[in-house]
């Protein structure tokens, strides 16, 4: 059976039954005709074990020429229909980028409860038609988000049961072009 580059990054896509575990860390870009497949935005994939201390995710991309806003979602529960999932599973942490404010907000959905939108940022660190590369690193009590290398802001668990984060979800104005 074929073992995809995001499998071996601890990522699933949906067509989980199609990928052997081989637990290769690092970064592996699926083949260029898988990419289309496994990288479209909407995308939502597994994150293999969930989160716990220690581990990172790293969502590579390009914005969009004329970009509105994109968000990177780390929610607990099954892969599926967003709009169904939503009612129904916490989100840990949702990273939106807003284009036209030049704003990088995060919240969290638990128990049906949105928290308080933060918003305070050093600089805004995403240009349009270009590369970027965002680090979401776990750590015991707050997650810790890096851009291109620089920390720009940390955010504290709202979803006190880290394992049950297994979910990713990213959607808006940009391309994956690597997931790890």
């Amino acid at each position: 059976m074929a073992v995809s580059g995001m499998e071996k990054d601890g990522i699933n896509t949906e067509d989980d039954h199609l990928n052997d575990s081989v637990g290769n860390p690092g970064l592996i870009s699926p083949d260029k005709e898988d990419i289309s497949r496994l990288l479209t935005v909407p995308f939502s994939g597994r994150i293999k074990g969930g989160m716990r201390p220690g581990k990172k995710i790293i969502v590579m991309g390009i914005v969009d020429p004329e970009p509105d806003s994109f968000d990177v979602s780390l929610v607990c529960g099954p892969v599926g229909d967003k709009e169904d999932q939503d009612a129904k599973t916490d989100v840990a942490l949702k990273l939106s980028a807003r284009f036209p404010d030049r704003q990088f907000l995060r919240n969290a959905l638990v128990s049906g409860k949105w928290s308080e939108e933060e918003a305070s940022i050093p600089y805004f660190p995403f240009i349009q038609d270009q590369p970027f590369r965002i680090e979401i690193h776990c750590e015991h009590q707050r997650f810790r988000i890096f851009v291109d290398g620089h920390q720009l802001f940390d955010f504290y668990h709202k979803v006190k049961s880290l394992l049950s984060i297994d979910i990713i979800r990213i959607d808006g104005s940009l391309q994956i072009t690597k997931l790890g």
